[in-house]
């Protein structure tokens, strides 16, 4: 199960001045948290909101449902992170849905007593806006990238994506399946198997089953840097 080295709820309750004492209180106390098996739906597409929900361990996936059973992967959440905080703010349904990848734990907190900190509390809404705005951003700039990169640079990209953002490591296994792959890539499974095996053979990396180690993390940058 993927956990954070440092105390999970500092993004939750931030450190500082940001929360006094009692909204602290508020919020442990109409809080819950529910562990989720691997595959496990935490909220549905085009249902009602009705909690804040925060990553405390595991891994979330997050996807806009499509046409045809086809999904447009969102972003894989980590701990430490919000999971369905746009759709509480911007409307009152889902507009994407939540399956747990591996094992996981959320934390879920009344939306009322959420919101109502937020209306009180300028510095605390302020936070949250920037960290929706980063999340927001980094899923405009992998969309994009999947239109207008070459298919080295779109698996580049995943590469480096689980390497950086999610396990902070060059060795590290897959957490979703080659076609689940392929679509945060925006490419084919074929085409993204079959570039992993280029990789492979040019040394750049490593790859046995889910299992990838990076050789070279300054070509894998190159090729995402240049598409």
């Amino acid at each position: 199960m993927t956990t954070v080295n440092s105390n999970v709820f500092n993004t939750l309750i931030p450190e500082g001045d940001i929360l006094n004492q009692q909204e602290i209180e508020e919020i442990k106390s109409n809080g819950q948290s529910i562990s989720f098996q691997k595959k496990d739906v935490i909220f549905r597409q085009g249902t009602i909101t009705s909690h804040v929900m925060f990553l405390e361990s595991g891994l979330v996936k997050l996807f806009r449902e499509g046409r045809n059973e086809r999904a447009l992967i969102l972003k894989i959440a980590k701990p430490g992170e919000f999971i369905g905080l746009v759709s509480m703010f911007g409307n009152d349904i889902y507009q994407y849905s939540a399956t747990a990848i591996e094992n996981a734990k959320v934390f879920f907190i009344d939306f009322k007593v959420f919101n109502s900190i937020i209306l009180n509390n300028g510095s605390y809404a302020a936070y949250l806006l920037r960290d929706i705005s980063r999340d927001n951003l980094n899923i405009f700039d992998r969309i994009i990238s999947q239109y207008q990169k070459q298919l080295p640079g779109k698996i580049a990209d995943i590469i480096l994506y689980f390497s950086t953002h999610i396990y902070n490591s060059e060795k590290f296994e897959f957490p979703i399946t080659r076609t689940e792959l392929a679509e945060l890539a925006g490419t084919t499974k074929e085409s993204f198997i079959r570039t992993l095996a280029e990789f492979k053979n040019d040394k750049i990396i490593e790859i046995q089953g889910k299992s990838i180690k990076i050789n070279s993390i300054d070509i894998i940058k190159t090729l995402s840097r240049l598409g």
